[in-house]
């Protein structure tokens, strides 16, 4: 469970560091770590990026 909290923890730090770009800023470190090889690394990111989208979705119902 401690990693669910992580993930979480991350797609609101990406957001409230990124704003409307936060998607954009997932989609490049996705691109970078699969061009590197690094398949943990996407998986996190595409965790993370799944966090961030259902965040936005929340955001984007209570208005």
């Amino acid at each position: 469970m401690r990693v669910e909290f992580e993930r979480w923890a991350e797609a609101l730090a990406v957001e409230r560091q990124h704003g409307a770009a936060a998607e954009q800023f997932i989609a490049e470190r996705v691109r970078t770590l699969a061009l590197a090889g690094d398949e943990a690394g996407v998986t996190r990111w595409l965790d993370i990026a799944t966090r961030l989208d259902q965040l936005l979705d929340e955001g984007a119902m209570a208005h």
